[in-house]
């Protein structure tokens, strides 16, 4: 049986969308303008409020439209019709047109931008405005036309005509007795009958497609993920782009480590000690008397670097001294630049005062 020594993941290879976006692409998409957006939400919000609106706002509605009419009745016309008094007819027609109308208005808007708000938030992008030449190709045209997604927007909509059929049966048939009463009511009656039936058929219609327009939001969002998902080999690329290459992160932590390894050699020549373990670790101290609270590790090493700082302490007539529970304890615990910690005072204080007298200098 053959055994190979290495394992390569094949998947590195494959081309397949198989992965979910990462934030860097999905952020990048949203400021494109490429966001998960049900259309039909911000719709169905306007029908429904809309003929809700009209619930809450019958007897304005009412009172302004009254007002209109009996100001056309008692206007006078007869005496003497001229462009003056026509044109302040209609004037006076149109204020109150749009008096009457301005609630309406004004809750649509504020529904249409609460619909896009709740499913993206606040975008503002002039992106989709560009002109694109890909836009103008026949084939990709062809492809939305006669694709997948056009086809699921032809079942939505016969989806939707089949609710709207649905629910305006169900009603009416609810009400058949009371719409073959029609022609026994005065024409008030009548009239009154006929406007609530027609609003209560808007406010369920306008629920349903609120339903309808839920659930296509949770189509859009799954179609938005679907079309932004990124291949191993992308989520590679991407990475190496955000975080850099890994060969030259690797570089310029190497270079990084040469560079203060030669700081560091530099500074052994203002070392007063060199504590060793022998062979494995080697710890440089410096300490100046009135300038230094505390003696300080200035350099260390295990091993290849050990060596070399024992070199260079040779070369500099820096006195070297074979300490294992000090060598060991100081480079464990004590970075480069750092005062050596109180209960390694006295072990500290000691060698110094041995070198001290070694160097014929006063205590």
């Amino acid at each position: 049986m053959t055994t190979y020594r290495y394992r390569l993941d094949l998947q590195l290879f494959s081309q397949d969308k198989s992965e979910p976006a990462t934030p860097k692409k999905k952020e990048d998409a949203r400021k494109k303008g490429q966001v998960a957006k049900s259309m039909e939400l911000p719709g169905a919000f306007i029908l429904l409020f809309t003929f809700v609106s009209f619930l809450l706002l019958g007897g304005f509605l009412k009172e302004r439209m009254l007002g209109m009419f009996t100001s056309i009745f008692m206007y006078d016309l007869l005496s003497e019709v001229t462009i003056r008094n026509t044109s302040h007819l209609f004037n006076q027609l149109l204020v109150e047109g749009l008096i009457m109308l301005a609630p309406i208005f004004l809750i649509s808007v504020l529904l249409a931008l609460l619909g896009n708000f709740m499913q993206i938030g606040f975008l503002l992008t002039g992106d989709p405005l560009k002109m694109k030449f890909s836009k103008l190709n026949p084939v990709e045209g062809a492809k939305k036309i006669f694709g997948l997604r056009s086809l699921v927007e032809m079942l939505k909509s016969m989806f939707k005509l089949t609710v709207i059929g649905v629910i305006v049966a169900l009603t009416l048939w609810g009400e058949k007795e009371n719409l073959l009463g029609l022609a026994r009511m005065p024409l008030d009656s009548t009239m009154s009958y006929v406007g609530k039936l027609i609003v209560m058929l808007g406010v369920k219609i306008g629920i349903g497609f609120v339903a309808l327009a839920f659930f296509d939001f949770l189509y859009q969002k799954y179609e938005h993920a679907k079309q932004l998902r990124m291949s191993k080999q992308e989520i590679k690329d991407e990475y190496k782009k955000i975080e850099g290459d890994p060969l030259i992160k690797a570089k310029i932590k190497e270079r990084q480590r040469r560079m203060a390894m030669q700081r560091m050699m530099q500074d052994i020549p203002k070392a007063d000690v060199i504590i060793t373990n022998p062979t494995h670790f080697a710890v440089a101290l410096q300490y100046q008397s009135g300038q230094m609270e505390a003696p300080r590790v200035i350099a260390k090493g295990a091993d290849f670097v050990a060596l070399k700082i024992k070199e260079k302490a040779k070369e500099h007539g820096i006195i070297t001294m074979e300490n294992k529970p000090l060598a060991r304890a100081l480079f464990n615990r004590v970075e480069i630049g750092e005062t050596i910690p109180a209960d390694l005072f006295q072990a500290v204080a000691e060698v110094l005062a041995y070198v001290y007298k070694l160097k014929g200098r006063a205590n």
